[in-house]
């Protein structure tokens, strides 16, 4: 088993495959494409859940290996045991130091599961795993259409597979308390945010025009919010528009927000680009001045680290945000952006306001959001701190 100063070789399950913008393609992946870099060798194993269609399959993608394992032999979650075993199976033939499963819940928390089985055997591997949501009572499954038999399944796969493992990595710090509050010593965590996944922007800020940026799916705000905020913003800047980047997670809040903008007249001046593929999203963010980021305080939100905001703070976008959980990591307040206190609807507006009609402060917050990205978020910035947690197990 490798030490300290070694190359690691380093598995990573998933409980379901690349999809675009979902959590394997913008933190799994950006994290071992940049633990390759830094002469790793990193195998990331995960079920073809979200394209089914998609045969079982080994590549590359540049020195990372990636596999599909099959669905099967029945349909739905009724396979979970074969799916799980097929997982295991690959992870444990690459023999890796460190497996690092995605996930405590569905086909990871499976694996992770079944690996945690096999830990006093001779070359076992270390197990870590990731939390970047928190998934049960006042969480994720508030927001997603489970059952009843398996929102207990998922709460009792988070809190076993968090206190049944080597090492924990966690997105936010409202995670990190609650993963310490279920036992697990503080030396056993470490705090791995998220970074971007999308190019840098390149030259200077240039943005003119008063364009107020909304890049979101609804799921963390009510819609109305947001309309009465742009509302105001209107107000304050007679020429201002607004730009929204994103669909809603659940369509009924789509219309909520498209009515709120109606009754306030202003549906000329609000454009709907809805969800893009990611090779699209730069242009259309930098194309505007200043972000609005309604957060409300719920413990969902707390314990989110958004990957919204490290893109903002990436391309160089001031944001005016919400003040709760880990907003305050990308916005310093004053520096970047504004942080306003959480529901502020008039504050949020005048500062969003201050932002469009000061040129020179827009492009001070950009060129500062840029700085405190490369400094702090940049994958490769993380993963030595993913490395360092890999090390300090296998010593």
């Amino acid at each position: 088993m490798a030490g300290a100063g070694s190359t690691l070789r380093i598995a990573m399950v998933a409980p379901f495959g690349l999809k675009p913008k979902g959590s394997m393609a913008v933190r799994a992946l950006p994290l071992a494409r940049a633990l390759a870099e830094r002469g790793h060798a990193v195998k990331v194993i995960m079920p073809a859940w979200h394209t089914p269609t998609e045969p079982p399959r080994t590549w590359q993608d540049g020195a990372i290996t990636l596999e599909y394992v099959s669905l099967g032999p029945f349909a739905g979650h009724a396979s979970a045991p074969w799916i799980m075993r097929r997982m295991v199976s690959s992870a444990l033939a690459w023999r890796p130091d460190i497996v690092h499963a995605f996930k405590p819940k569905a086909y990871a928390g499976l694996a992770a599961w079944a690996l945690w089985q096999r830990r006093c055997q001779p070359g076992a591997s270390a197990l870590v795993v990731d939390e970047d949501d928190w998934e049960g009572r006042g969480g994720w499954e508030e927001l997603e259409p489970y059952s009843l038999p398996l929102k207990a399944f998922f709460r009792w796969q988070e809190r076993w597979g968090l206190t049944h493992c080597h090492a924990v990595t966690v997105a936010s710090r409202a995670l990190q308390t609650l993963v310490w509050s279920l036992g697990v010593r503080p030396e056993q965590v470490t705090l791995l945010p998220n970074g971007s996944t999308l190019p840098a922007r390149d030259g200077s800020f240039g943005v003119t025009a008063p364009v107020v940026l909304l890049y979101t799916r609804f799921a963390e705000f009510a819609p109305e919010r947001a309309a009465a905020t742009f509302a105001q913003v209107a107000t304050l800047v007679p020429g201002a528009r607004l730009r929204v980047v994103g669909r809603a997670l659940h369509a009924e809040h789509d219309a909520a927000f498209d009515r709120a903008v109606a009754s306030a007249g202003l549906t000329g001046r609000v454009e709907r680009l809805g969800w893009l593929e990611p090779e699209e999203l730069p242009s259309a963010l930098t194309g505007c001045r200043v972000a609005i980021f309604p957060f409300d305080d719920t413990l969902v939100n707390r314990c989110k680290c958004p990957v919204k905001l490290a893109d903002l703070l990436r391309l160089g976008i001031p944001v005016v945000a919400d003040d709760v959980g880990e907003v305050a990591s990308y916005v310093a307040d004053g520096e970047t952006g504004f942080r306003v206190p959480g529901a502020d609807v008039a504050t949020m507006a005048s500062r969003t306001a201050q932002l469009l009609v000061d040129n020179a402060l827009a492009e001070r917050m950009s060129r500062a959001a840029q700085q405190r990205y490369a400094a702090l978020f940049d994958w490769r910035q993380l993963a030595v701190s993913a490395e360092t947690a890999y090390v300090d197990i296998l010593r």
